[in-house]
């Protein structure tokens, strides 16, 4: 089992950290009460699996008295010789003043009463005590987005790349594009199988259409267009921290080209990539007759 702890202050990027980590594989839990943490390793052990991996974020939305027991439960833990590391995520006051400001979000610790400044004032107060505890501490204030994913996964996950999974997506363009589609082929131009008697109740996925349609020379130039693009540009995709990625091939009504092609392509990445699955939107519509 491994446990990362992930604290730190409002508006440092702990929300990030912490979906980096699920990304990487982690089971996340985020703002768990302190004093609930003993219980849930105990619970986990219960499982022994070694290859599990956990992330749990505790902020100041806990109750004050929770975060000053923190240090014991970190004794207890050490005494228990369970393997975990605290992460604390830190930033300048200035900067995180700046960073409300721009997102319009409200401090959780701010009020009526007390304004941003000493919000975040009150806040590195509570905190302090995991901050005191934590192996690692990141100071983001100079980090974008990108900076601050790329360190946690080199500082907790040891810069192991994430898979990404890729769902290839038949469909029909008179039923609409998927509206989760980051790249799409039109593949309306090839020859279309609807125009055999034969042919036209059948679906890409059977030996009689796919005969057919490696008989043509084009869709046969498509297919080694799209595959020679994708093996090119999905590294490119996975390298940005992509976690998924979806692809759609269209033709007219979903039912011969895309799904060949579809097919095809899946049955190609998938000795390429981890988590490769295809998905045939409007195959379900056409019934054979």
């Amino acid at each position: 089992m491994q446990l990362v702890i992930v604290s730190g202050l409002s508006g440092s990027g702990k929300s990030t950290a912490l979906h980096v980590l699920e990304d990487v594989g982690y089971n996340c839990i985020d703002n768990l009460p302190v004093s609930l943490l003993p219980a849930l390793v105990a619970q986990i052990q219960i499982h022994k699996d070694d290859e599990q991996k956990f992330a749990i974020g505790i902020d100041v939305r806990n109750a004050w008295q929770d975060l000053q027991i923190f240090p014991h439960m970190i004794s207890t833990l050490k005494e228990a010789h369970l393997p975990f590391s605290v992460l604390f995520l830190d930033s300048q006051r200035s900067v995180l003043i700046q960073r409300f400001s721009e997102t319009r979000r409200k401090h959780p610790l701010s009020d009526t009463q007390t304004n941003l400044e000493e919000a975040i004032s009150n806040e590195q107060k509570l905190l302090e005590p995991i901050r005191d505890a934590a192996d690692q501490i990141i100071d983001t204030s100079y980090l974008n987005l990108h900076e601050l994913r790329d360190l946690v996964k080199e500082r907790i996950a040891g810069d192991r790349q994430s898979p990404m999974a890729i769902l290839f997506e038949s469909f029909g363009f008179k039923h609409g594009i998927p509206v989760n589609a980051d790249i799409v082929f039109d593949a309306r131009c090839l020859p279309n199988p609807h125009w055999k008697q034969n042919l036209r109740p059948l679906t890409g996925k059977d030996k009689d259409v796919i005969d057919f349609l490696e008989e043509q020379p084009t869709v046969l130039e498509m297919y080694d267009d799209i595959e020679k693009y994708l093996t090119r540009w999905l590294p490119r995709y996975q390298a940005n921290n992509r976690s998924y990625i979806t692809i759609a091939v269209g033709c007219t009504g979903g039912q011969h080209r895309s799904v060949y092609l579809s097919e095809r392509l899946n049955a190609h990445f998938a000795n390429q990539f981890h988590d490769v699955q295809v998905r045939h939107r409007d195959i379900s519509k056409h019934k054979k007759s």
